[in-house]
């Protein structure tokens, strides 16, 4: 059975405990990181771990996912976000895969600090799979084996500078600005039986209480299984790493179609570039300071519920 672990801090200690109906259950022993905790646990372990409580009002909520670990995204991987992003998913035949600084990564009720420089700042809810072991070689993993490679899930919003993102094409940059990386609350261990479950959770994200992204991890693209296996074959992967899974449509970036973006190309880049930035300016949706964005994952039989993020935005 799915267990959810919270990563917090109380008086002078830091610790890892089993939340249940807002109370936390101490964890023994002493995990610096998240591989540390993975290595040591599983969901049966803790399944029936007893003791004296915390409530949650009365902690500091920490990262699930400690910075130590590789922070690995994929790129458009929801047909509908494709098309929002200008690309044509009957076209598009790989896997875009990018990474953020590690460094970005903050609690799920952190503040998002919107740098004085961005002016387009955008938000994108987001699956993410914790990595089980390590991975040295090419590996070739199904969705009867995913289980031996990841420990569990997390929400991860990748939030995004798209003024540096887009025109200047610095995906690591535009999206790596410290507090652009938030995780969590809960980090949701799974059992083998659990793994079917991943195939079917909502993502919900609001923005000052209106929706703005909704939709079903039935629809990746790339499934998970396929993309750590792609992976595998260029990188090396390890205990605690974090993989987002990509995005659904409802982001604030808009990019033109496809045919517009051949005749933009025909354009001197600062004529093309300042086009851009001339849309984008008319697009209400970007996060100004003092928006309040929450964000959800969970399966429709309330087997898994990963908690709720809310960030409000601030002047950085």
């Amino acid at each position: 059975m799915a267990i959810n672990i919270i990563h917090y801090a109380f008086q002078d200690s830091i610790g890892w405990g089993v939340i249940r109906d807002q109370r936390i259950t101490p964890i023994p022993g002493d995990y610096p990181s998240t591989t540390d905790l993975v290595r040591a646990v599983t969901p049966a372990s803790l399944t029936g771990l007893t003791g004296d409580t915390l409530a949650l009002a009365d902690v500091t909520l920490l990262a699930p996912i400690t910075r130590d670990r590789q922070f690995i995204c994929q790129g458009a991987n929801y047909r509908q976000h494709m098309v929002e992003s200008g690309m044509n998913p009957d076209d598009k035949h790989f896997n875009m895969i990018f990474t953020k600084a590690s460094s970005c990564i903050v609690a799920a009720n952190s503040v998002l600090e919107k740098p004085e420089r961005v002016r387009f700042l955008d938000y994108e809810i987001e699956l993410g799979l914790v990595m089980k072991r390590d991975i040295t070689a090419s590996v070739a993993v199904t969705d009867a084996n995913l289980h031996e490679f990841i420990a569990g899930i997390v929400i991860v919003n990748d939030y995004s500078a798209r003024d540096i993102q887009i025109p200047e094409m610095q995906f690591y940059k535009g999206k790596s600005f410290r507090t652009f990386g938030p995780v969590g609350p809960y980090l949701c261990l799974l059992e083998p039986q659990d793994m079917p479950l991943l195939q079917n959770l909502d993502l919900h994200l609001t923005v000052n209480g209106e929706t703005r992204q909704r939709d079903n991890t039935r629809n990746l693209v790339n499934g998970m299984a396929a993309t750590i296996t792609e992976l595998s074959a260029v990188q090396d992967l390890f205990v605690g790493d974090l993989i987002a899974t990509g995005t659904p449509c409802g982001c604030a970036l808009s990019i033109p179609s496809p045919t517009k973006q051949r005749i933009g190309a025909m354009l001197p880049e600062k004529t093309k570039w300042k086009m851009f930035m001339q849309v984008q300016a008319k697009r209400t949706q970007y996060l100004k300071v003092g928006d309040v964005i929450e964000a959800e994952i969970s399966s429709q039989d309330g087997q898994i519920h990963l908690g709720r993020q809310r960030n409000v935005v601030v002047a950085g």
